[in-house]
């Protein structure tokens, strides 16, 4: 199992759209934790030469992450919704794919790496066979027990508990607006409540920022301890400015559609705040819809109009390397054991 292998029990989030660098997986691996590639809206071709750029600088084991396709949304979800964006804001035209889902499986199939982790959904049972075949290991990210116990009917070797507190897009197998009044587990709720039904590996994820946060998971019964916000400033990471300058600012986090149309935590700006209300449930529609004012913003450093996804606890995030962080969250984990322990 390569969660038992690691020298320390970190797992880099898999962060698509730019911040997920092969620089940032070397880094990772090489502090003893274990870095994931994010595929997610990237081409096949650029996936394999990711794959290649990082093999080529370590030899530790590494993931790559894969979004799984979910349902099209009918027009008339979002028509409204996107007429009144286009009287604002440049928009490209909505559309639905599967992000090359089977195509970079069959990638992942002829290329193996030593795991695959899946967001948005669980892969078939004839998928992670095709994947367990080549010696790869199957990780799904859940957000509740049933999730749980569809990924475990499927086959995964570790589950990845998403906690409500995690920034970027929910992992939800479904985006239900209808859920919206129902409160996402917390990582300790979900933690609890899925080692109740499993004894697989669990990798917790949402807002951990600290050794202390580390040594919480670890606590509570987690086999490692999954950090995305608190690497988007490290320099290996891919952040655009924008993004970059907004995390580790006093400002909250809230849930929202507006950018994508599948529910995701970032930092509250102007777009959130005013736009959140109306945004339906339609991903990745959305999310090709505004593309173009999302670059805009980003080109005009304006971060009122800029997806800036991020946990609950970005604002303790540091400009320091990813090895240095590693390292030092590692140690700061041990620490608060022994206190804890002390106590």
């Amino acid at each position: 199992m390569v969660i038992e292998s690691l020298r320390v029990p970190i797992v880099a989030a898999p962060m698509a759209g730019g911040p997920s660098t092969p620089e940032l997986v070397v880094a990772v691996s090489a502090a003893g934790g274990l870095g994931q590639l994010a595929a997610g809206y990237l081409g096949v071709d650029a996936v394999a030469e990711q794959i290649a750029a990082t093999r080529a600088a370590t030899t530790a084991p590494f993931g790559v992450n894969l979004f799984t396709p979910g349902p099209v949304a009918e027009p008339a979800t979002y028509a409204t919704y996107l007429a009144e964006l286009g009287a604002h804001f440049p928009l490209g035209t909505p559309k639905h794919d599967t992000d090359a889902w089977a195509e970079k499986l069959d990638l992942l199939v002829a290329d193996p790496v030593a795991v695959v982790s899946t967001t948005f959904g669980c892969p078939t049972a004839v998928e992670v066979d095709r994947l367990h075949a080549v010696g790869t290991q199957v990780w799904v990210t859940v957000t509740s027990p049933a999730e749980a116990l569809i990924a475990l009917d499927a086959g995964a070797d570790v589950l990845i508990a998403q906690g409500a507190e995690a920034g970027g897009h929910r992992a939800s197998f479904l985006d239900d607006p209808a859920e919206d009044p129902i409160d996402p587990p917390g990582l300790l709720t979900l933690l609890q409540l899925l080692a109740a039904v499993t004894e697989r590996p669990l990798v917790a994820a949402g807002g951990i920022a600290t050794g202390a946060g580390v040594a919480a998971v670890l606590a509570a019964g987690a086999a490692a301890a999954q950090i995305g916000t608190a690497l988007l400033r490290c320099p290996e990471a891919g952040t655009n400015p924008v993004h970059r300058g907004a995390i580790g600012s006093a400002e909250p986090t809230m849930l929202t559609r507006a950018f994508t149309g599948r529910r995701a935590r970032g930092v509250r700006n102007r777009f959130l705040v005013e736009y959140s209300a109306a945004a339906p449930a339609a991903y990745p529609e959305i999310h090709y819809a505004t593309a173009p004012l999302r670059a805009e913003g980003r080109a005009a450093s304006n971060s009122d109009d800029v997806n800036l996804w991020a946990g609950q606890a970005h604002s303790l995030s540091t400009e320091q390397s990813a090895g240095e962080l590693i390292t030092e969250l590692a140690a700061d984990a041990k620490n608060a054991l022994r206190k804890a322990l002390s106590e």
